[in-house]
């Protein structure tokens, strides 16, 4: 992730030099071996072809200085692996779900689905009424198969291990704000493997620039051309 950043800000150009440099200064981090699994079924996982077409939404608990708990609602569009939305508080009720879902189809539109666990506050009334009202599919995964959430948990893993785990968070206002800004550092900044390099919000833009060339007329194109 560091040499994409580097050749993308056109400061390196060579992988083993970005390699030896990050080894000199003991950047390096030692990986747990693991353990090896036996083998299983794959699971057939959401593939989306749109943007708005699968959200996933899960928790995250952490918890400030004093070790008063805070909640940490995420939403993650599937299709372009951008974080839709991070609510964070001490206590998120379904209510306090489907306001932050509101906000999103006024601000990006409406998914067709969206991936949860069977959390409280995404099977109980209140999400289960937003959805009827708003033509949404609800996709519950099964109790104890986080892997079938995978997108989700991945994110989560992220915001964990590259913001929670690094701050130590002394009031809810500072959890929100440095929260807010690992948000619009990974849908601006952090290049994504799975999507070739580009951030979510490059990834995005590419995907509605083609869609719309494929919309453009041929012979519209060859006048541009000319």
């Amino acid at each position: 992730m560091l040499y994409d950043i580097l050749y993308r800000e056109k400061l390196v150009i060579n992988h083993k030099r970005t390699e030896r440099i990050y080894k000199e200064n003991s950047l390096t981090l030692k990986l747990r071996k693991r353990h090896k699994r036996a083998s299983a079924i794959r699971l057939e996982l959401a593939q989306p072809s749109r943007p708005n077409e699968h959200w996933a939404m899960d928790f995250v608990s952490d918890g400030l200085w004093n070790g008063r708990k805070f909640k940490v609602l995420t939403v993650l569009d599937i299709f372009t692996k951008e974080r839709l939305a991070i609510e964070v508080d001490t206590s998120i009720n379904g209510e306090r779900v489907t306001r932050v879902l509101d906000w999103l189809i006024l601000t990006r539109g409406c998914p067709d689905v969206i991936t949860t666990d069977n959390g409280p506050e995404f099977s109980g009334i209140a999400l289960d009424r937003w959805a009827y009202n708003n033509n949404v599919q609800l996709d519950f995964i099964k109790p104890g198969k986080p892997i079938q959430n995978a997108f989700i948990e991945s994110f989560n893993g992220r915001l964990r291990h590259e913001c929670l785990n690094q701050h130590y968070f002394v009031t809810l206002e500072e959890a929100k704000k440095i929260i807010k800004d690992w948000k619009e550092e990974y849908n601006t900044f952090r290049p994504h493997g799975s999507l070739n390099g580009m951030t979510p919000e490059e990834f995005k833009k590419a995907w509605k620039e083609q869609k719309q060339q494929q919309k453009t007329p041929e012979s519209q194109l060859t006048n541009c051309t000319a």
